[in-house]
């Protein structure tokens, strides 16, 4: 796990940035602070920030160039698989300087280019430059767990595994409005766009190649769909125990490790099923947890300590009060290079935080609630595709829940907010009532709040392109496949990402291996989620592994309290200060009004999703002070 970069000019002036990249290598020292390096040759540089964990040794440093002198590469991820291939390679005559999964990786992409991706188990972003040809080739993983970020301009192309090191190099830095109504949509700019109009994000499953000047673009992985044919369907039980040998193999795999290894465990199924597994093949696994002192319904530590006694880990448990999680909030605002607001970011860097300092590899169930539909949208989802006299009966009462006040703080308020956006969407057609649940608000009120002209036309292509898997004939698997396509790469994995490298940790999420992501994908919608519940399969294939406990109780989502922080310690400086009437008409993005009417709401007895609305205000706000001004 690192971070990479490089610049290639196309122009005499685009040379002038080549000296940049120092800079740029400097700017994500926190992805890799082991070790760094620069690589430079006629019209290219490359620059790698270095956390060590397979050969750690200095034979293993990046930029990595082969025997002869002609390719170079630099890549930030893990591939797995990498000893069968070194094998097969050694049996062709190939030697080997060290024993890293990079050197393996260089030697597959010289013999057989980008056709070699496909036979890479892990996750990554990569480039590899031939300065015999002058081409450099760059690549991202399946799913995004890896980010890449691409700059074009006339003088040459940056490329980035951070914004705010592809910001060392110079391009226009204008915002580009479209993405960030989307940001105020979603919480999150979706790929491949990013809030800047000169830089886009490296699609998951897809690469790219320079050569003199000219730009080629392939998609080398695309999601498989559901088997039609029921011969080659494996039944309902047969499927679960192949799901269990796919899984063990996906966790054997991420043991690999040439420095401390640990696994998160938050009391919940996922998780759960990762670190027993896991201690099939590790005797004293070290799992951490996370507990919150102030907040006890969303504490599941007693949950995890079930899982920790029955496979004997050597568990530790960082308990948390309000206070602590508040101490960090500008630790989290700091690093943020692109505006990002999903809130519970802020729980993953404390995570993170305390686990490197015991490991620097951290297993964990990421991935799941995409693949096999374990969220609380899944379940609503399904029941209006069921319709019935409950699903009608709540739409029906659709007033009745307009009226109530609705929070995400409180039981009843969280209740009454769910039963409105049920209500709701109930009446919408499965495109809108998909895009609706994804973010916090409508476009009447992403219009309302961002200033200048309607991007409603903009809009509608957004929202067409990110619910392209959506359809009225499809089943639940349409909305797992779109989940897997937006909501993962844009939200779930840019927050790990982010969080981790703050803290120098590399994550893996066995759930995310392709071999287990192409199994899912290819079973029916009934497996996954049913009238028995969500993630279906999960909880029976590991039913007899884990706790009963973890069974017959509820789940809570946390919540990190926003409402109270802004009505009390952060009220002054949001309002007298980010979202100040001078400020706002300094910046010229917002509408006074709607700010106005979000203060309102957020001191109201029904504040709704006020809070999270704000967040993404101050999110933005502190990256704009801090990147743009």
């Amino acid at each position: 796990m690192c971070g990479i970069s490089g610049f290639y000019a196309f122009t005499n002036q685009g040379k002038k940035q080549l000296n940049q990249i120092e800079a740029s290598v400097t700017a994500m020292n926190l992805r890799g602070p082991d070790g760094s390096g620069v690589y430079k040759h006629n019209n290219v540089a490359l620059g790698h920030a270095r956390l060590s964990i397979i050969d750690v040794s200095n034979a293993a440093s990046q930029p990595f160039t082969d025997e002869s002198g002609r390719w170079t590469i630099v890549f930030n991820g893990e591939f797995f698989n990498f000893q069968e291939h070194r094998e097969a390679l050694e049996k062709e005559g190939q030697t080997f300087k060290s024993t890293s999964d990079t050197e393996v990786l260089l030697y597959l992409f010289i013999r057989e280019k980008e056709q070699c991706l496909s036979k890479i188990n892990g996750f990554f972003s990569f480039a590899v430059y031939d300065n015999q040809t002058e081409e450099l080739f760059i690549a991202r993983d399946r799913y995004g767990e890896k980010p890449l970020l691409v700059a074009k301009t006339t003088d040459g192309i940056a490329f980035a595994s951070e914004m705010k090191s592809l910001m060392t190099f110079d391009w226009p830095r204008e915002i580009d409005t479209a993405a960030a109504k989307q940001y105020f949509h979603l919480n999150y700019i979706p790929g491949p766009e990013s809030i800047f109009q000169s830089v886009k994000k490296l699609e998951p499953g897809s690469w790219m190649r320079i050569e003199n000047g000219k730009i080629e673009q392939g998609i080398w992985y695309e999601l498989p769909f559901p088997l039609t044919n029921k011969s080659s369907l494996p039944d309902y039980q047969t499927a679960q125990k192949q799901l269990v040998d796919l899984m063990d193999a996906a966790v054997e795999r991420r043991l690999i490790s040439d420095v401390p290894l640990g696994a998160f465990l938050s009391g919940g199924i996922d998780s759960s099923v990762v670190v027993a597994l896991a201690s099939r093949h590790s005797q004293s696994l070290n799992t951490f947890s996370i507990g919150y002192k102030d907040e006890p319904l969303f504490d599941e530590t007693s949950y995890a300590q079930l899982v920790a006694n029955r496979y004997k880990t050597n568990h530790t448990v960082f308990s948390l009060s309000n206070s602590d999680l508040f101490e960090h909030l500008h630790d989290v605002l700091n690093y943020i290079d692109e505006p990002f607001a999903d809130s519970s970011a802020l729980a993953v860097y404390i995570l993170s935080k305390e686990t490197r300092k015991h490991v620097t590899v951290a297993l964990s169930g990421d991935g799941a609630d995409e693949l096999f539909g374990g969220y609380r949208k899944h379940s609503a989802e399904w029941k209006i595709r069921q319709g019935g006299v409950i699903a009608k009966s709540i739409a029906a009462l659709s007033p009745l829940w307009n009226s109530l006040p609705k929070s995400r703080n409180s039981r009843l308020g969280d209740l009454v907010r769910k039963l409105q956006k049920f209500g709701d969407g109930v009446n919408l057609s499965e495109q809108e009532r998909y895009w609706r649940w994804c973010g916090y608000g409508d476009e009447q009120y992403v219009n309302s709040l961002w200033t200048g002209k309607s991007e409603a036309e903009i809009s509608n292509t957004y929202k067409s392109f990110h619910t392209r898997s959506i359809s009225k004939t499809g089943d639940m698997n349409d909305v797992l496949r779109n989940d897997m396509q937006l909501v993962l790469p844009g939200d779930m994995l840019t927050k790990v990402d982010l969080m981790s490298m703050a803290n120098s940790l590399e994550v893996r999420s066995p759930f995310l291996d392709f071999v287990v992501v192409d199994f899912a994908m290819r079973m029916p919608a009934e497996y996954k989620i049913s009238g028995a519940g969500r993630k279906r399969i999960v909880q029976d294939a590991f039913r007899s592994m884990l706790p009963e406990e973890l069974y017959n109780r509820p789940k809570h989502g946390f919540e990190v309290p926003l409402l109270s922080w802004f009505r009390n310690e952060l009220n002054t400086w949001i309002f007298d200060d980010l979202l100040s009437s001078k400020n706002l008409k300094e910046q010229g993005f917002f509408h006074n009004e709607a700010i106005q009417l979000l203060k309102k709401q957020l001191h109201s007895n029904n504040p709704g999703d006020s809070a999270a609305r704000i967040w993404a205000l101050i999110v933005f706000q502190s990256w704009y002070n801090k990147r743009l001004k």
